[in-house]
């Protein structure tokens, strides 16, 4: 896949271009399009920018990377699905390594809608079309993305037209930012903990796990792993958490039952083994 990258020089900083970044920022992309001269400098003035953080998160910079990475996807016009896919993954990388695992999340899951957006504005990208072959590169998790679409690959949503090798590519492209983002929010749901961000990362590695080929070696072991330790992980969190949660269920009753000379010991909750259900035992002698 061609693609474009301008340099700073390239970048127009008219009022008419700032105006058009501020419509970028405020209004719904899905319903407004940029004429063809302030849609090539927004992406020309994103791709500066982007490039301008890949420089700094491989100096290790990731505080200065990510401010410039939050330039890039302010000036990218909102229906430019695929490169704020790529960017919001790079964004999602910088979060993990300043370990702002919420963040990180986040940034994840944002990327991985833009990619939904993108298949869903493109009949050619139905699942259907998601069936060939695909040709992925392989890179290291921690590798931010250095492709830029360029303004006239990406004009327009849905997609324009192209033959069968630079569909192929696209799908190959996508499936590739799709996993670099789901590692990256299957990370930073790890690392967060919790029932329900564990429950989250088990979920996001069996997705990758069901797409082996899409993965590098190192990726696969990673998710192999996960896919072993994070189920035990995930009952203690959900043990833990439910016994948190009736421990203060439990200290509510006491109170409302307090006046009446009741406490919840007064109660015992009876399972059914033939029906899984529960009942409930009045106990008077019991202690309060």
């Amino acid at each position: 896949m061609s693609t474009t990258e301008p340099s700073k020089d390239d970048v127009a900083k008219s009022p008419d271009v700032e105006k058009a970044k501020d419509n970028a920022n405020s209004v719904d992309g899905q319903g407004l399009k940029f004429t063809p001269e302030e849609e090539e400098a927004l992406v020309k003035e994103s791709t500066v920018s982007k490039e301008e953080a890949n420089t700094l998160f491989s100096a290790k910079k990731y505080q200065e990377a990510l401010d410039k990475y939050d330039d890039a996807i302010n000036s990218c016009p909102k229906y430019l699905h695929y490169p704020r896919a790529v960017i919001y993954s790079n964004i999602a990388a910088c979060h993990i390594q300043l370990e702002d695992w919420k963040e990180a999340i986040k940034s994840a899951s944002d990327s991985l809608k833009a990619l939904e957006k993108l298949e869903q504005s493109d009949p050619r990208l139905s699942s259907d079309g998601k069936k060939s072959d695909e040709e992925k590169e392989k890179k290291e998790d921690d590798d931010v993305e250095e492709e830029i679409i360029s303004s006239g690959a990406s004009r327009a949503a849905p997609v324009p037209s192209a033959d069968d090798g630079e569909l192929k590519a696209l799908q190959a492209n996508i499936q590739r930012i799709r996993c670099k983002a789901l590692m990256r929010r299957a990370r930073g749901r790890s690392e967060a903990g919790g029932w329900h961000n564990l429950a989250g990362a088990e979920e996001d590695c069996k997705a990758l796990a069901a797409k082996p080929e899409s993965l590098a070696p190192a990726d696969l072991r990673v998710v192999r792993k996960q896919l072993r330790d994070l189920p035990p992980r995930v009952k203690a969190a959900q043990e833990k958490e439910m016994g948190e949660m009736w421990g203060k269920l439990k200290d509510l009753g006491n109170g409302i039952l307090k006046p009446f000379g009741l406490s919840t010991n007064n109660f015992q909750m009876v399972k059914d083994e033939k029906t899984g259900g529960y009942s409930m035992n009045f106990q008077p002698g019991g202690s309060s």
